[in-house]
């Protein structure tokens, strides 16, 4: 499916929950790209494990830098997700072939990497009506894919 919606993990550092994210993308499809450095070995057991059997079924691909995806999808939108952002992912129209971004568990997306080509314009959040800072990498790639293939008519029957 070329004009999917795109998976994005920018240096991850927790190897469950990247685990966790290979079977949301298996499961719904989604081709998963993640950008170096990751904060683990690919070859560790828990990543694997978290992975479970779902690893030949997800499209993984691995990139040294953001800038390699922005040259090969020159012009798709870009969801850069923060829970700084003011603006609700809900609120946003999003379409087939779109990018939606995530940062590392333990700083998000750094401003520095947001000010660079003006992404910082296009952050989005997921609303937080509760207490706390942030929600899981795993639980924030799953709400935020889940409602991307909603507006893209992908769980429809």
């Amino acid at each position: 499916m070329p004009q999917d919606i795109k998976l994005v993990l920018v240096n991850p550092e927790i190897p469950a929950n990247t685990g966790n994210i290979v079977r949301l993308c298996a499961v719904t499809g989604v081709e998963l790209h993640v950008i170096e450095p990751c904060g683990f070995s690919w070859d560790e057991r828990s990543l694997k494990r978290a992975g479970l059997d779902y690893w030949s079924h997800c499209r993984l691909e691995r990139h040294l830098t953001f800038a390699q995806l922005e040259e090969r999808w020159p012009r798709a939108n870009y969801y850069f997700l923060s829970a700084h952002a003011r603006r609700s992912l809900f609120s946003a129209s999003i379409q087939a072939g779109d990018v939606l971004v995530l940062g590392c568990e333990s700083a998000g997306l750094s401003r520095r990497f947001l000010d660079k080509n003006d992404r910082g314009r296009h952050t989005w959040t997921l609303p937080m009506p509760g207490r706390g800072r942030s929600l899981n990498l795993a639980s924030a790639a799953a709400v935020a894919l889940y409602e991307a293939l909603r507006q893209i008519g992908r769980l429809e029957g």
